[in-house]
């Protein structure tokens, strides 16, 4: 498979506008792109967003909506006029409920569907489910045929099911990927984790930095580590 550039954004899961702030000045010109989570959404509410578009960022806004097809249309269309760039929904939430956030956000804010969370390996997804679950990649592709069928921008998934979403789907979905850490970087909660290499070999559209950047000693140089890494995009999938 061709390497791709996908844009990286940077998560800013931190509790409160004022630590936001700080880490974005901290990077500075090195990142255009920051994700807003629901714990800093919660915490600081719409002027997070707006003042990272009043500084030319653009915003990934990931709440990852799950209810009725009304109430997500409608927080899709408030998303979209904040601002927002990206924002996800779950996918398990149901074709009607996607087809809603895609016709409340219109042409300002694309749509992304959450498949499965990093968080969970095929034994937790079995625990969610109810029923025995054939493994994580298999609902991955089915969550991802729902999600184009309701038309969304693309879908959210782990490096290791990227290259087949995108083998399966090809350009019919854009492909955000979390969970990617540095080579020898820690996984933390997260099960499925990948290296930015390895997810660009695999099709991702988009790449999610969380903790692997901001909780580094040096933040800005550890998001120069993920470019340069990038740039790279030799050698087969899974080497370093």
């Amino acid at each position: 498979m061709a390497a791709v550039t996908p844009r990286v954004i940077v998560a800013l899961d931190v509790p409160s506008f004022v630590q936001a702030r700080a880490l974005v000045e901290r990077l500075g010109d090195d990142c255009d792109f920051y994700k807003v989570g629901s714990e800093l959404f919660t915490a600081a509410g719409p002027r997070i967003v707006e003042w990272l578009r009043g500084r030319g960022s653009d915003v990934f806004l990931d709440l990852k909506f799950h209810d009725i097809p009304n109430t997500v249309r409608g927080a899709a269309r408030s998303a979209a006029a904040l601002g927002a760039r990206l924002l996800t929904v779950h996918a398990s939430g149901g074709r009607a409920m996607m087809e809603a956030a895609v016709e409340g956000a219109g042409d300002r804010c694309a749509v992304f569907a959450v498949t499965v969370l990093t968080s969970l390996d095929a034994s937790a997804l079995g625990d969610v489910f109810g029923r025995d679950v054939p493994d994580v990649l298999a609902e991955v592709l089915r969550l991802s045929g729902v999600a184009r069928a309701a038309g969304v921008a693309g879908v959210v998934c782990s490096g290791h099911e990227a290259a087949a979403v995108r083998e399966r789907y090809g350009d019919a979905l854009s492909l955000l990927v979390p969970g990617i850490r540095l080579r020898g970087g820690a996984s933390h909660d997260q099960h499925r984790v990948v290296t930015p290499r390895d997810a660009a070999r695999a099709g991702a559209s988009y790449l999610v930095l969380g903790r692997a950047v901001t909780n580094a000693p040096d933040p800005r140089a550890a998001l120069s580590a993920v470019h340069d890494e990038l740039r790279e995009r030799r050698g087969p999938l899974g080497t370093t």
